[in-house]
């Protein structure tokens, strides 16, 4: 099993989601994050005055799969959330030792 992490833009989020649901991805969770990379944030100005803005909103997917599907989500995730444009975020893969299914008790990849 993997753990699937994605940044991603906020506005991709629902591409995303209908994009894994469509390969057969059962769940997802979604967070609310704030990071910066490369580009280091950006300038604003806010009534005259310019001011830097050093963490920038991103979503945070989180995607347990069986390691036969891994790959088909991270190119799911990388064609979907794509713009062309800085900041479009990075996908980790790690391994996932052990998943609980926490209603029934179901263990592993019947977890999932």
């Amino acid at each position: 099993m993997k753990l699937v992490m994605a940044i991603i833009k906020p506005f991709k989020l629902d591409e995303v989601r209908d994009a894994l649901t469509a390969i057969g991805v059962d769940g997802l969770t979604a967070t609310e994050v704030k990071g910066f990379g490369r580009q280091k944030g950006h300038t604003e100005i806010y009534r005259g005055a310019e001011y830097a803005i050093s963490f920038l909103p991103k979503i945070k997917i989180e995607v347990a799969v069986k390691d036969d599907l891994t790959e088909q989500v991270v190119e799911t995730i990388q064609q979907t959330a794509q713009t062309g444009q800085i900041g479009d975020g990075k996908i980790f893969v790690l391994d996932l030792v052990s998943a609980v299914r926490i209603r029934t008790g179901e263990k592993d990849a019947c977890a999932l």
